[in-house]
């Protein structure tokens, strides 16, 4: 935290379903078309996810994980004056993919499709594509913040003013278990160092 404003990374709310369910442990950044410096940057180690809605479509993810955009667009009201916010997240690693090789070797452990991932990769060519590794935890008692007009917009972070974390969360994987996830992608890409 900032003083006391909340860090927040925006994301699709499907994949922070995915994240809480523990169908994976990544999500991808390139920058958002609004964001200050053009490219994405880690401005902070832990933050809250801030579920978003509109650019989440079926297309976009694996047919298998087809039910977490149906699950959250079920959820949404867009005329809505609140947002839930339901995990907090930790980066342990942030690792920067720059060739379709690398990004290949990730393919079965997140929810998105080659061509989605490919799209992400070769925009703003010259910037890594950031996986952000994240050790997810679940609020016990979600946050109920008011939608302010500085949320919108294509930037990948948030700062939730006047905001206090709730002491009470709860991992969405054991330690051993999120271990050995970061393990994998690391044995997958180590030969690409």
């Amino acid at each position: 935290m900032i003083g006391n404003n909340i860090p927040a990374l925006k994301e699709w709310a499907s994949t922070i379903k995915a994240l809480e369910q523990g169908r994976q442990i990544m999500v991808m950044r390139k920058g958002g078309i609004v964001e200050e410096t053009r490219h994405f940057e880690l401005k902070s180690p832990a933050f809250v996810l801030y579920p978003t809605y509109e650019h989440q479509r079926k297309e976009l993810i694996k047919s298998s994980d087809h039910p977490y955009v149906e699950e959250s667009l079920a959820e949404w009201v867009p005329e809505a004056s609140t947002i839930r916010i339901t995990s907090y997240a930790e980066v342990v690693q942030d690792v920067e993919i720059r060739d379709q090789e690398m990004l290949d070797k990730l393919l079965d452990l997140h929810m998105w499709t080659a061509d989605f991932a490919e799209d992400r990769l070769k925009w703003k060519r010259k910037d890594p594509l950031h996986v952000l590794l994240l050790r997810v935890y679940r609020l016990n008692e979600p946050m109920e913040i008011p939608i302010l007009s500085e949320y919108n917009g294509c930037r990948s972070w948030i700062s939730i003013p006047n905001g206090s974390l709730p002491s009470e969360m709860t991992p969405v994987m054991n330690v051993a278990d999120f271990d050995e996830q970061v393990q994998k992608v690391n044995e997958l890409l180590k030969n690409e160092e």
